[in-house]
């Protein structure tokens, strides 16, 4: 589904296994996809870290914030997250700062 910006999205209620969909699953829908896995839940990161599983990953490190606020912050951010993910795998999305991981 495109979204607003232009971007293809999927979520995980559109799986066939919607949210009981295993984070090993997610992983490879989205590398034989293309995507980028956007999460908040850290075994998405220690997957990455370990397995370098999913491909490209973006964590959303904002804490409890409304979702007014987290799509706020995502527009904000948009156009340097994909920036991002020209170069790199792996970038983490703050309330306050995006960082770029080596």
């Amino acid at each position: 589904m495109a979204d607003s910006a232009g971007h293809d999205a999927r979520h995980t209620l559109d799986l066939e296994h919607g949210n009981r969909t295993s984070d090993g699953q997610i992983s490879s829908i989205a590398d034989a996809e293309d995507r980028v896995v956007v999460t908040k839940d850290d075994d998405f990161v220690q997957s990455f870290l370990i397995n370098g599983r999913p491909r490209c990953l973006l964590l959303v490190a904002t804490g409890n914030i409304s979702n007014e606020q987290l799509e706020e912050i995502l527009r904000i951010n948009l156009d340097s997250v994909v920036a991002a993910f020209a170069d790199h795998r792996f970038v983490e999305l703050g309330r306050d700062a995006l960082i770029v991981h080596e």
